[in-house]
């Protein structure tokens, strides 16, 4: 599931960069308009009658949460406004390191040895992507990129905290909901064609909507830092997609980084996945 979702998170620069229109504001009423819709229709498919309790038992964090995924859609769009994509991935990557660090700090999650060796090397391979993209930054940018990562680290510190006990589904819905509301506000105008309308649906859609509810839902099963490893896939293949399809082309150390953070999230879930003792056949062949 999050491996998915990272799938789904890194067509975010392709789809930005398609659209004909480049105000933020308005790409994120509309992207948050579509987004909002999809999750009714999600909640409503698994809730039904009850979407409203649903929507309620989320409580003060969900809320919390919902305006830090909203956050981190603002600062994104604003990021890719003002900078290339390569380089606000490369900033966004710091995210996953924060969001493990914070849930060890906070919520005293542990990181698996195996797990900091795998997160020095994503270290090392983000360092050798800053070193060919750091002479073209923007300061702004920059800052708006690191926004993502400090929205990112808070919200999966609040999903592994009480995620476990409550459906956070909801939490997107009330991000959408509040991205909207200040995208409404702020945007000099709300007309797109045609064309826009397509790629916009698109992003709330599949982008954000099935990104973000794969997301919520694997953070019951993964730990901070195995969230933020297999998350990095955003940013290596986001500047891919730019490259292939519109020339947007990364420099050769932003590819020969990118290579090295893949091997490091490789590494990580290959030896999570040899370290799980399989439950032996007698017993469950005793329980059936």
């Amino acid at each position: 599931m999050m491996v998915v979702a990272a799938l789904c998170w890194s067509s975010g620069g392709l789809l930005v960069r398609l659209l004909s229109i480049s105000d933020p504001w308005e790409i994120l009423f509309w992207r948050a308009l579509f987004l909002v819709l999809f999750l009714c229709g999600v909640l409503v498919a698994l809730h039904r009658a009850r979407i409203v309790l649903a929507v309620r038992a989320i409580g003060r964090p969900g809320i919390v949460s919902g305006c830090l995924f909203a956050g981190a859609s603002i600062c994104f769009l604003g990021a890719v406004s003002r900078t290339t994509v390569t380089n606000t991935y490369v900033l966004m990557s710091v995210a996953p390191f924060a969001a493990a660090i914070a849930a060890w700090l906070v919520l005293r999650e542990p990181i698996p040895r195996i797990t900091w060796v795998a997160m020095c090397a994503a270290a090392l391979g983000i360092v050798i992507v800053f070193s060919g993209s750091a002479g073209s930054r923007s300061l702004v940018g920059d800052l708006l990129a690191l926004g993502v990562c400090c929205c990112f680290a808070a919200q999966v510190t609040i999903l592994r905290k009480f995620g476990l006990l409550v459906d956070m589904l909801p939490q997107v819905l009330i991000g959408g909901l509040v991205a909207a509301a200040v995208g409404f506000v702020i945007a000099p105008r709300l007309t797109v064609g045609a064309h826009d309308l397509l790629i916009l649906a698109t992003m709330g859609c599949v982008q954000l909507g099935v990104g973000s509810s794969l997301s919520t839902r694997a953070s019951r099963y993964l730990s901070a830092s195995e969230l933020g490893l297999i998350a990095l896939l955003e940013p290596i293949l986001g500047p891919l997609w730019v490259w292939a399809f519109i020339g947007e082309r990364p420099p050769a150390a932003a590819l020969q980084g990118g290579a090295v953070v893949l091997m490091a999230v490789c590494a990580n879930q290959l030896w999570r996945y040899r370290s799980l003792d399989p439950e032996p056949a007698t017993a469950s062949a005793l329980r059936e």
